[in-house]
């Protein structure tokens, strides 16, 4: 009879599956955020050496339009930009604040107003500053995170992962494998003989040591010929190729920090040195320059230009001055000529 009573029943909650949803965005931006930190690849020497020669041609970098932006700054940059793909700055009034970390809020794909970390010796404060006191340096974004950078290392995650196993692999085999070592065959013998017989082998280098050898029969048959010749321990890593792989990993991970592997060659000579040099500087730290310039010039309001390419003399110093004395002469004909030099200039796509 309680059929006009009806419960409502419970709203079911439906959930996006997927994949591209606004949590999953955020899930994979910050994962690649803390993974591109605790990245192991950073601790071999070959990266280091790779965020160093960042860290050197950035310092001496040319800095044309602001006062605000030190060697010191840029020095600082480099290495969080080749560690983390990013790097944070606060705008104040006594200078630029490198940021440790920091969270952001975002308005149509960028950063609006940013919660920053500030670095002190008895502990970081929070500050917390528009988008337009900021400076924030990115490398490597992803569409799906604009935002966020991301190092040449979490981008060849693959080949850092191998590099820091086969590093880790050969500190090991060097440091607990029997390296030197030898079994010498003798006769059976009681323990303290034994004992009093490998430590007169030892601080005997260089030195003629006499051994009486004796032949023994066990088991119904003499001892083999080879009494006293004694077998290496040290293990054999020509077959593994870890060698081999190790430099191809290594030469991997110079390839992404954009450093030609020939630079590192035992054999590498002096044009192939300066090609590296050049190719480092003109393919990968002048686009991050202006990439910088751009945003010091936003935020600042000013225009700002940063030069690698003159400090680091990554030209042909010889070419160019023949190739100045060449225009030179060019320009000095189109005037005898009648000819206007700038419109002579354009014709072969010469600009500032």
């Amino acid at each position: 009879m309680f059929d006009w009573f009806k419960r409502k029943s419970e709203p079911q909650e439906t959930r996006s599956v997927s994949a591209a949803g606004y949590t999953a965005q955020v899930m994979s931006a910050r994962e690649a955020y803390v993974s591109g930190q605790t990245g192991l690849g950073e601790l071999t020497a070959t990266v280091q050496g790779a965020v160093s020669l960042w860290e050197g041609a950035l310092c001496a970098a040319d800095i044309d339009g602001t006062s605000l932006l030190t060697r010191r700054d840029m020095a600082l940059a480099a290495r969080s930009l080749a560690l983390r793909g990013e790097a944070v700055f606060y705008i104040s009034d006594s200078g630029l604040l490198p940021a440790a970390d920091w969270e952001m809020s975002t308005r149509n794909g960028k950063p609006r107003a940013y919660r920053l970390s500030i670095p002190e010796t008895g502990g970081a404060y929070a500050v917390t500053a528009l988008a337009a006191e900021v400076l924030h340096f990115v490398i490597g974004a992803d569409p799906v995170a604009p935002w966020y950078g991301i190092s040449p290392l979490r981008r060849s995650t693959l080949s850092a992962d191998m590099l820091h196993t086969l590093e880790t692999s050969l500190a090991e085999v060097y440091a607990n494998a029997p390296l030197g070592s030898h079994i010498v065959p003798f006769p059976e013998a009681p323990g303290t003989d034994l004992e009093t017989l490998a430590s007169g082998f030892r601080g005997r280098r260089g030195r003629i040591m006499l051994r009486e050898s004796v032949n023994v029969s066990a088991a119904g048959g003499a001892a083999p010929a080879q009494d006293w010749k004694p077998s290496s321990l040290s293990p054999d890593m020509t077959g593994t190729m870890a060698t081999e792989n190790w430099k191809a990993a290594k030469g991997a991970i110079l390839n992404a920090y954009g450093v030609l592997p020939a630079l590192v060659a035992d054999n590498a000579q002096g044009p192939l040195i300066r090609e590296a040099q050049r190719h480092l500087a003109q393919w990968t730290l002048q686009p991050i320059a202006m990439l910088m310039a751009e945003e010091i010039s936003a935020k600042l309001g000013q225009t700002v230009k940063l030069d690698v390419m003159r400090p680091l003399q990554a030209f042909d110093a010889g070419g160019r001055a023949r190739a100045a004395a060449t225009i030179i002469q060019a320009m000095a004909m189109a005037k005898e000529a009648g000819v206007d030099p700038d419109a002579a200039m354009k014709l072969v796509d010469w600009g500032e």
